[in-house]
């Protein structure tokens, strides 16, 4: 039975995997993504039409009102969290039920599709996302605890209080999350804090919801409570209210999120990643081409971890010349073809993305791209070809310049550049022999990660920082002394 505008979806579509509505065909209704409150799957009077990369609908999302989101915080506020080897064990199940599992009345597979169609994500890279979203969820609960300092307890009951030690303690109770669209693996970090003992919101983009939702469903199936973890789609206007209604909240965006939230801190901003790789004249390119081509176009060069920038000690032509060979031969096809490999817009969105891509280059040399980068698909899509261009200095402002799909800027670099030029890079894939080099990259603050010889860029696995510990950001030590 469907329910009525504003009241709760039945509690047995979350428990049975099956959806509250008939699936979508011919003149019938898009089937109805729910949010899930702290009473079960909520459906409102106000949803939004999600549509796929054609413009067709894919599905209605509930769009729920601001005294839901401040119910819904009270209503985590309240609960306790589950027991340290309880949280454990419930993301190992949530992990195999996400990656394996029929959730919401949506197989994997149908789900990897899906996520492809709207999101423009290429199906292949959904699929990788799948299982590294369940690798990384079956080891949260180890993966959050390492950025616990080694001399802190986790308890104040450890014996070694009685003589005082620091305890690892939470910085608030609720954590709230503005999630991203632009990856379905960006909801591999979040769930951390679910091992942590938070109970944690998230409002999904409404671009991609999907794999939250999926994600969200998955964990509740698992253990954790409608009182745990919650979805709460929302429009721009509520999200300043779902952070400041949480303890502590993550927030992802362009630099004028980041400069918004940079002095609270109570926010952690993950911005653009603008990640790098660095050659110096006493290593050959032509041995790391495989890594440079795929740490721009991993993930159809979508993520914060692609390289958007190479610069080389030497004549970079070279280097320029086999990176536009390399990519160029990408094919431009649906994402939900299993050979796709470049992500797929709207048409006009694409072309949005070529007109600031241009813009620009300016005073740039083109190797690829010049001839355009939107391929029409015939279907009201486009694939976004790969683009390479060469600057004439290090310190280049297209060095900065971020697009979601493989677009790389090559630009020469000195020892005299020095480091000042690789300043803001989420990671750095350096290719050196200089230890030296090594060093001062490593004391850069603004460099996040440093990853030496033949690693690329995306490189992501369990217990590895992403942008620093989340750990670092949720946690506090507490010194406790008892008799």
């Amino acid at each position: 039975m469907t329910p009525a505008p504003g009241a709760p979806a039945p509690a047995a579509a979350l428990a049975t995997g099956a959806p509250a509505t008939s699936g979508f065909a011919g003149n019938a209704q898009p089937p109805q993504l729910d949010a899930l409150g702290p009473k079960g799957p909520y459906r409102a009077r106000n949803r939004l039409t999600v549509t796929d990369v054609t413009g067709a609908p894919a599905a209605e999302l509930s769009m729920v009102p601001g005294v839901f989101v401040h119910r819904t915080l009270t209503a985590l506020r309240r609960a306790a969290p589950l027991s340290p080897d309880e949280r454990a064990a419930a993301l190992v199940r949530a992990a195999e039920l996400f990656s394996t599992g029929t959730v919401a009345g949506r197989s994997v597979a149908e789900h990897e599709h899906l996520v492809s169609r709207v999101g423009g994500v290429p199906v292949g890279v959904v699929r990788t996302a799948t299982q590294a979203i369940a690798t990384r969820l079956a080891a949260a609960y180890d993966s959050a605890r390492r950025a616990r300092p080694q001399g802190a307890a986790d308890d104040w009951r450890d014996p070694l209080t009685r003589a005082g030690r620091a305890v690892w303690a939470r910085r608030g109770e609720v954590f709230a999350v503005n999630a991203a669209g632009n990856h379905p693996g960006t909801h591999s970090l979040w769930p951390e804090a679910l091992a942590l003992g938070f109970r944690v919101a998230v409002r999904p983009s409404r671009r991609e919801p999907f794999t939250p939702h999926r994600l969200i469903t998955a964990l509740r199936s698992a253990g954790f409570g409608p009182d745990q973890v919650a979805l709460l789609p929302t429009g721009h206007d509520l999200a300043g209210e779902l952070l400041n209604g949480a303890d502590l909240g993550m927030v992802y965006g362009g630099d004028d999120v980041v400069r918004r939230h940079h002095a609270e801190r109570t926010v952690l901003t993950q911005g653009p990643g603008r990640s790098k790789i660095l050659l110096t004249a006493d290593v050959d390119w032509r041995d790391h081409l495989d890594t440079i081509v795929d740490s721009v176009s991993h993930h159809g060069g979508t993520g914060c971890v692609n390289a958007t920038a190479v610069l080389v000690e030497g004549d970079p032509e070279p280097l320029c010349e086999a990176l536009a060979e390399r990519l160029g031969h990408l094919p431009a096809l649906a994402p939900d073809h299993d050979e796709a490999v470049l992500p797929v817009q709207p048409v006009a969105t694409a072309r949005a993305f070529a007109t600031h891509l241009a813009g620009r280059a300016a005073g740039t040399r083109p190797w690829l791209g010049a001839d355009g980068v939107v391929a029409e698909l015939g279907d009201g899509s486009a694939a976004l070809r790969p683009a390479v261009h060469q600057t004439d200095r290090p310190d280049a402002p297209q060095l900065g310049v971020e697009l979601p799909f493989p677009c790389v800027w090559v630009a020469p670099w000195t020892p005299d550049a020095g480091v000042a030029v690789l300043r803001h890079s989420l990671v750095l894939t350096v290719l050196t022999r200089q230890e030296e080099l090594i060093d001062r990259l490593l004391d850069e603050p603004t460099i996040g990660n440093v990853y030496v010889g033949d690693v690329p860029t995306y490189r992501i696995a369990p217990g590895l920082p992403h942008d620093g510990f989340l750990g670092d950001f949720l946690m506090r030590t507490k010194a406790v002394v008892r008799t």
